[in-house]
């Protein structure tokens, strides 16, 4: 059976359809897959010309194919010179008139770029431009020919880096090198010793810095620091070096020297050169410094041992009362070492027990009888005995121990003085260190309530250093004091270059006058001139007086007659522990004739 005529006509046009339908379905495919490869293509263009490094790629003919944006940008170039089909001559002549490469660097350029080609591996170098940038170029060889290359600016980078260097080697507040610089340079400068040179290190302190600090601010504290850095800088040779070592201690390293007398005479013309005045924002400032020296090869040729015997020479020329120069003499390190066991020990002291309280009288002239004690702390050490107090004070205070001490001090002595008759009044010294305890009055409140002492039967001795070191902050503790009923005494009166300016800034109860006056009472009419201007200034000022050190039945007419309130002194007697003087106030009629 044959197919009729129209069923072949719709077979036919049916095929027509399918033919038609297959033809444009693949045109919408065909259409899709250019589409997408054109966004490929758009994206691929896009990210290349925003990258943040050049790029360029070449042929096996050395013509340029492609570079993006930041190329042109990197090096200055002008897009009619470098676009595709440009020789990597063309390129490298466009960049001589730039100025972004020297004719004389074109050789090393061509190596380094061939080199890199020959291998077909990636490899990087450093490219310094004529205008101070780095460039950290990358190039990698293509498969049949050619190359890629990217070109990074890492000159921001490269100053972070050197400037994260830098401070890790330098003190951020002078800019000088600090205590790492140092060492590197001594072990650099000890090799040459070792080689038959000598050298000196130097160890500074500025004496009495904090006290500075305190009283102007850190910010003149800050200048101070920074104005001697520059001074120092200046005493030295190209050869040597200086540091900041932290706070207010530096240290120098004299190259070459010749004998020891070479660094003598560096640390008086440092010491000159500290002690001439500064001005620091409008503040005339005046400062010293102590040094320490160690000498190599004959003290030390390692740089730790140099560098603890400076230090050794330094404590020994602070512990000569400041503004000195000291050498490092061998047996420092026995003192040192004993210095540092006594510091631990006094640690201990107070939790052991033992710490103990002596009282020395004070004998009122005008009833010939005893009217207060000032309290001592004495150290009983279980192997040494009494250690002075000379010895471990100044080391409490630079420890802080002071103020737990100091602490126990008070209690201690209010709870005694409790004990006694209620006309005699007690003396504790409050040491300058207590004074920058923002606690010192809530101990003196806890010490009399706890002891039931009544506050005017308490009296705080302080000296002159107190009120050097922050004058308004001290005025309002002592006000505090006061306002509770607390006497203040300014102890060692007449010593100081400012005695009668603090009789100004504070209403003492009482001013004691120093042994040193009494002792010259005997020489001449000079010191008793003094005592008696003295007296008759606290008597208009409302304050009592007492003379410290007296000994003699003949300092003791010469007190009485100029004037001088009351008397303190081995003449009537020495320093006594707590039983013995609760014994002594009972008979309160003793006169100075018949009194142990």
């Amino acid at each position: 059976m044959f197919p009729t005529a129209t069923a072949v006509a719709e077979y036919n046009w049916l095929m027509f359809a399918c033919c038609a339908s297959a033809l444009a379905l693949l045109g919408c495919i065909g259409f899709a897959v250019y589409r997408n490869v054109r966004q490929q293509q758009l994206a691929l263009a896009t990210a290349i010309h925003h990258m943040s490094q050049g790029l360029t790629m070449f042929d096996k003919a050395e013509r340029l194919v492609l570079c993006n944006d930041r190329y042109i940008e990197l090096y200055g170039l002008s897009r009619d010179v470098v676009k595709p089909g440009c020789t990597v001559r063309q390129l490298i002549d466009h960049r001589i008139e730039t100025g972004t490469i020297t004719a004389s660097e074109v050789a090393h350029y061509v190596k380094l770029r061939r080199a890199a080609v020959a291998v077909g591996k990636t490899s990087s170098h450093l490219v310094e431009l004529p205008d101070h940038r780095t460039v950290v170029v990358t190039r990698c060889g293509l498969p049949g020919g050619g190359w890629v290359a990217t070109h990074e600016d890492i000159t921001e980078r490269r100053q972070a880096e050197a400037h994260i260097i830098h401070m890790a080697h330098h003190d951020a507040l002078t800019d000088l090198p600090n205590r790492v610089l140092l060492r590197e340079q001594l072990e650099a400068a000890l090799v040459r010793v070792r080689r038959g040179e000598q050298l000196a290190l130097l160890y500074l302190d500025l004496d009495h810095f904090k006290e500075i600090n305190d009283t102007l601010g850190h910010a003149v504290g800050d200048g101070l620091l920074k104005a001697v850095g520059s001074r120092l800088r200046d005493c030295l040779r190209e050869t040597d070096s200086i540091a900041r070592l932290g706070g207010d201690e530096f240290a120098v390293i004299q190259r070459g020297i010749e004998q020891p007398s070479d660094a003598a005479t560096l640390a008086h013309r440092i010491r000159e050169a500290v002690t001439t005045p500064f001005d620091i924002d409008g503040h005339r400032v005046l400062a010293d410094v102590s040094i320490g020296i160690s000498i190599a090869p004959n003290d030390a040729t390692e740089s730790d041992q140099l560098l603890k015997n400076a230090d050794m020479a330094l404590y020994g020329a602070k512990s000569e009362g400041r503004s000195t120069v000291r050498f490092f003499e061998p047996e420092m390190d026995a003192r040192v070492k004993a210095r540092r066991t006594l510091e631990a020990e006094l640690r201990n002291a107070l939790e052991r027990g033992e710490f103990e309280l002596y009282y020395q009288p004070l004998f009122n002239l005008e009833r010939d009888e005893i009217c207060a004690c000032e309290a001592l702390l004495r150290w009983n050490h279980p192997q040494r005995g009494m250690v002075p107090p000379a010895e471990f004070i100044p080391i409490a205070e630079e420890t802080g121990l002071i103020n737990p001490i100091g602490e126990w001090v008070m209690e201690q002595a209010c709870a005694q003085a409790a004990t006694w008759p209620k006309d005699i009044t007690v003396a504790v010294n409050v040491s300058p260190i207590q004074f920058k305890n923002q606690s010192l009055v809530l101990t003196v409140v806890n010490a009399l309530a706890a002891s039931g002492l009544a506050a005017h039967r308490l009296s705080i001795e302080i000296t002159e250093a107190v009120l050097m070191r922050d004058n308004d902050t001290t005025l309002a503790m002592l006000r505090d004091l006061r306002a509770l009923g607390v006497r203040i005494v300014i102890d060692d009166f007449g010593t100081g270059n400012s005695s009668l300016g603090y009789l100004r800034s504070f209403p003492f109860d009482k001013i004691k006058i120093d042994r040193s006056f009494i002792n010259d009472l005997s020489d001449g009419a000079d010191a008793g001139a003094m005592v008696q201007a003295l007296t008759s200034l606290a008597t208009n000022l409302n304050m009592t007086t007492t003379a410290e050190g007296a000994e003699t039945p003949g300092q003791l007419e010469r007190i009485r007659a100029l004037g001088c309130t009351e008397l303190q002194g081995y003449l009537y007697s020495r320093p006594k522990r707590a039983a013995e003087i609760a014994a002594l106030l009972l008979p309160r009629t003793d006169k100075v004739a018949n009194a142990g």
